[in-house]
């Protein structure tokens, strides 16, 4: 991403701190620290081109200032503790920070960054960083991956200002380490200071500033709150109370004139107050619950700039501020309590946690019955909906009826809205269905392949529908061509499966020649029909073109020769008919057979 806009140095005038915090432009002089820092009122300067010219450093890149700093302030920071860790700066929204992370111990050996942030910040989030974004907001790109860390590593932490406004930042350590060994999670020890690491506190609590020296012979407290260190009268001993937001210093003055001058910034940020909010109810059909609608009602006109809301399925979690919840929420439960946290944007242990509310879930209705109904063509209606009526729903046709079920007897389209009504809160669900009236199967015709070797048998219907096709008591399919078929007799079945119908009819298969050649040579001298064994009397009667009767033989017989009366019959087109006795005792004539062949001479 390129930095197109001017920067600027400005002076600070106004921001989220009444003076300049502890910042160093250059990384030779970073600022230790080991804990949350009190607020920044802003970096000012570009500082010494730590990078010596370099083009890039990471994703950080030089500026139209031919330099990758950019009103820049260095911190430095040593772990004391294995696990997770990450870090939150909190800005304004309106501006435009970056920062960059290296894992060094030496400002000359940086080496490339471990995390890196470069974005413009065109989406206005309050926080970067490593880690979560403490609102609970996972879309916020400006937060890179935890880091896990071990203890004496050195890390320095470049942030930089892009802005031409310039109201500061906040840094705060988060992280695992910070849950399972607070105390020991950055080590202090490298911060050489009298009165220790820059102090944040919140608001109404007093600090105690200690300086207690062996040697001294008394003290001298000073204190800067923007306009230069002025003496405090009348405090000279070794302690002082502050309860002012402010950078103090104190002079331990020794017998020998080896005095010692330590300096510390204590930061005072506001706490909140967190105003009660209304249970809610979401319906069970919605796939998220958006916790960020609370944030208004919960912080009563406190600025969401200055304060941060988070959710915590605990009280303790929201005591700690951890484990919070993601503004989109999913995990609902059909009635649950949620614990609500508002923190200081400044300084996290800064909160209210005494606000919760019930979040509720009420069943929206499963409407599990078919969107697609079939009306059997003669029958004078069909019932549609649910046959089972709940005590806690109503039902509306656009018929006007208002019962769980109706009965319909024209084809068309039926709306019906089912509610759910529970403590005045109301979750419904809508379907359509479609009325169709359909027709029975019919068999149109069946074709037979007596192919000996694999007969093949057809279903022909005389209307189109989604027919399923059956021979015998096999298992249905839905393919209308059945293939193997033995000789003999079958029963073909068309079912419907929405149930308005099925028809059966029985077939023959038997298998013969198309034609004969009674010549005498011994070869396909005779015309048979394979397979009448499998039939129950059968008989088959030849015809010739005109109806004529000429032979009939039964399964014994051995075929007809080609002659009438002991004449022989001329070459032509020939007809049988074949006939056997069903399952009912009934001669029945074999349908489906194409019942033609010819005598060639």
């Amino acid at each position: 991403m390129n930095r197109l806009k001017i920067i600027t140095i400005v002076a600070f005038f106004g921001g989220i701190c009444p003076f300049f915090g502890q910042v160093s432009a250059d990384c030779v002089n970073a600022v230790p620290i080991c804990s949350n820092t009190p607020v920044n009122g802003g970096t000012n300067g570009f500082g010494n081109d730590d990078f010596n010219g370099a083009l890039t450093s990471g994703c950080l890149e030089q500026t139209i200032t031919n330099a990758i700093e950019s009103n820049s302030g260095w911190y430095r920071f040593r772990t004391g503790a294995t696990g997770q860790l990450g870090f939150n700066i909190g800005i304004n929204s309106n501006e435009d920070w970056d920062y960059a992370l290296y894992r060094a111990s030496d400002c000359n050996n940086l080496g490339e960054p471990i995390r890196c942030n470069f974005f413009d910040n065109q989406d206005q989030n309050t926080f970067i960083g490593v880690g979560e974004d403490p609102t609970g907001e996972t879309a916020n790109i400006q937060f890179e991956d935890w880091i896990q860390v071990a203890p004496g590593e050195d890390y320095y932490l470049l942030i930089n200002n892009f802005s031409n406004s310039n109201s500061g930042f906040s840094i705060q350590f988060s992280g695992q380490i910070f849950k399972d060994d607070p105390l020991n999670a950055l080590d202090c020890s490298i911060i050489n200071n009298l009165l220790g690491p820059p102090i944040a506190s919140c608001e109404g609590e007093t600090i105690t500033l200690n300086a207690l020296t062996v040697v001294a012979s008394t003290y001298n407290w000073y204190k800067d709150d923007g306009s230069g260190f002025e003496l405090i009268m009348g405090q000279n001993n070794a302690t002082l109370m502050v309860t002012d937001a402010a950078i103090y210093r104190v002079e331990v003055v020794t017998p020998s004139n080896n005095n010692i001058i330590s300096d510390v910034q204590v930061g005072f940020s506001s706490v909140p107050v967190a105003f009660p909010v209304l249970d809610d109810v979401v319906c069970s059909a919605e796939s998220s619950y958006d916790l960020s609608t609370k944030d208004t009602s919960v912080l009563g006109g406190q600025s969401p700039t200055d304060f941060v809301v988070s959710y915590h399925s605990t009280q303790a979690d929201a005591n700690a501020g951890v484990n919070f919840l993601t503004k989109e929420y999913t995990q609902i439960a059909t009635s649950q309590r949620i614990y609500i946290r508002v923190s200081s944007a400044q300084n996290p242990n800064c909160f209210d946690a005494t606000q919760s509310f019930q979040l509720s879930s009420v069943q929206t209705p499963e409407l599990d019955f078919d969107d697609e109904v079939f009306l059997c063509d003669g029958e004078a209606s069909i019932t549609i909906g649910s046959l089972v009526a709940l005590p806690d729903y109503t039902y509306s046709w656009s018929t006007g009826e208002t019962t769980s079920s109706i009965d319909v007897s024209q084809p068309g389209s039926y709306k019906v809205t089912v509610e759910n009504m529970q403590s005045g809160f109301s979750c419904s669900s809508m379907k359509e269905i479609t009325v169709v009236i359909s027709k029975p199967p019919t068999i149109a015709a069946i074709e037979i392949d007596d192919l000996q070797d694999n007969n093949t048998v057809r279903v022909l219907t005389d209307s189109d529908g989604n027919w399923e096709y059956q021979i015998d008591n096999e298992e249905y399919q839905l393919n209308n061509i059945f293939e193997n078929v033995s000789p003999g007799r079958h029963t073909i079945t068309v079912n419907d499966p929405i149930g308005c119908g099925v028809v059966s009819e029985d077939i023959v298969v038997a298998g013969f020649s198309k034609f004969f050649t009674p010549n005498g040579d011994g070869m396909n001298d005779q015309w048979t029909i394979e397979g009448m064994s499998h039939l129950d009397n059968p008989v088959i009667s030849i015809y010739d073109k005109y109806g004529k009767l000429l032979y009939q033989m039964n399964e014994n017989s051995a075929g007809w020769d080609g002659t009438f009366n002991g004449s022989l019959m001329p070459a032509s087109d020939y007809w049988f008919k074949l006939t056997y006795t069903d399952s009912n005792g009934q001669i029945t004539e074999a349908k489906y057979i194409n019942n033609h062949f010819s005598l060639k001479r």
